[in-house]
């Protein structure tokens, strides 16, 4: 049987040998650097004694045993090897190891490709948006761009500017927030309804832009409650079980199960809460028309405590506002309630409730400049975090806050808010 050809058997024995390994690799890389270009010289640093041979032997000239580093130009490379073997060190390469990648071609193309997405993604009907338009600028500023380029993802930011377009068609103030579930939000975008599961490339990108809307920069949440809400925030629902919202005393009008244990739960002045799924399988239709929506359960629980029955409609947002809640308050206002709405006296305070102005035409509840400054006398603040937002129901407030730098949790005005919550 006859031997099998053997690599070596192609006239390059020696530089495979110890002493030209690492020359022809730096060769290479300083090649594929520049384009092909022979200029300059390379290096080879603590070099071995059959590398300080090789190199005397290539460039004609002595170095002594003791030398550290050693330098070859290339234009010496190329003439050993063209007269030693009839090719020169492009060609040579080519042969030992494969053709020479062009890094200069492959950046000028990957820049280009980086421009079209992003020309593209500047086309949307969200580019005259502030935050559409920092969110593109940081993640072409931190890589996240490269890096879908390079991976051939770059449909990627397409699908997510189709997902942020759609949520925000969503939330057009001439309509009630809309609850498009994930599954389908991705299978319309994608044609994958898993295309927005935690941690996949795509949910990272529309969670940092809606981030960047909510006016948390680039602060995505890293725990699942987290990443919930900020999906609620915008429209978008992940689990319509686990987006609930806590009320007191609420009562509904309506003939459904639902409607019955809500109606059970305010005689005896019981906290109730009602999750996403069960608001949209049966309509529930507050019978209050006068609803108090605080923060913190810790208001809510006073209440119930206190005031049991005799406690006013109250509903609990427990932080940012949950779909499960926008969807009972907007249903309750379309039916003529009206909304007393508090949030804690921090930056997120303010965004939430000037959210609720906004959406739902609530009143401000003891959320004055005046309110603010009477909590802030009364004990030991924290200091405000995150970035400064706006009150457009009393500009004073946000000036106010600004001036003394401490955040006020709504539980100090206690006493207050549960003498606003007597009912006669």
């Amino acid at each position: 049987m006859p031997a099998e050809p053997r690599e070596e058997d192609d006239g390059y024995e020696e530089l495979r040998g110890e002493g030209w390994t690492r020359l022809l690799a730096a060769a290479r890389r300083r090649l594929e650097r520049t384009g092909g270009a022979l200029d300059g010289d390379i290096g080879l640093t603590g070099p071995s004694e059959a590398e300080r041979r090789t190199v005397i032997g290539v460039t004609g000239r002595y170095r002594p045993e003791t030398v550290k580093r050693l330098a070859v130009p290339l234009r010496d490379l190329e003439g050993y090897l063209y007269g030693r073997y009839g090719t020169g060190l492009l060609q040579t390469l080519g042969r030992l190891h494969g053709a020479l990648r062009d890094r200069p071609a492959e950046r000028a193309d990957e820049q280009s490709r980086r421009e079209q997405a992003l020309t593209s993604a500047h086309s949307s009907r969200l580019a005259g948006q502030g935050w559409f338009a920092v969110w593109l600028d940081r993640i072409a500023a931190d890589g996240t761009l490269t890096r879908l380029v390079r991976r051939g993802d770059v449909p990627l930011l397409d699908a997510a500017v189709r997902v942020l377009e759609r949520l925000a068609g969503d939330r057009l103030p001439a309509h009630p927030p809309a609850v498009l579930p994930l599954p389908v939000l991705a299978e319309w975008a994608t044609g994958d309804t898993k295309a927005l599961v935690p941690g996949a490339p795509l949910e990272q990108l529309v969670l940092r832009a809606l981030a960047q809307r909510a006016g948390d920069g680039t602060a995505v949440p890293r725990d699942r409650a987290g990443r919930r809400a900020l999906w609620e925030s915008a429209g978008a629902i992940a689990d319509d079980l686990a987006s609930q919202v806590l009320v007191l005393n609420i009562g509904a009008e309506g003939d459904t199960v639902v409607c019955d244990w809500l109606r059970d739960a305010t005689d005896f002045g019981i906290p109730f809460r009602l999750t996403l799924h069960q608001l949209a399988t049966d309509p529930v239709v507050p019978a209050a028309r006068t609803i108090f929506v605080c923060e913190n359960p810790a208001v809510l629980r006073a209440a119930a405590g206190e005031l049991q029955d005799t406690a006013a409609a109250l509903v609990c947002t427990e932080g940012v506002p949950s779909a499960a809640c926008h969807r009972l308050l907007g249903d309750a206002v379309r039916a003529g309630a009206r909304l007393h709405w508090r949030a804690d006296f921090d930056w997120t305070g303010l965004r939430i409730t000037a959210d609720a102005v906004a959406r739902h035409g609530a009143h401000p509840w003891r959320m004055t400049a005046a309110d603010y400054t009477v909590a802030l006398g009364e004990g030991e603040s924290t200091p405000l975090a995150g970035p400064p937002a706006a009150s457009p129901w009393g500009p004073a407030l946000a000036l106010a806050m600004e001036a003394s730098g401490s955040a006020v949790m709504e539980e100090r005005l206690l006493p207050a808010l549960l003498s606003d919550l007597t009912r006669t």
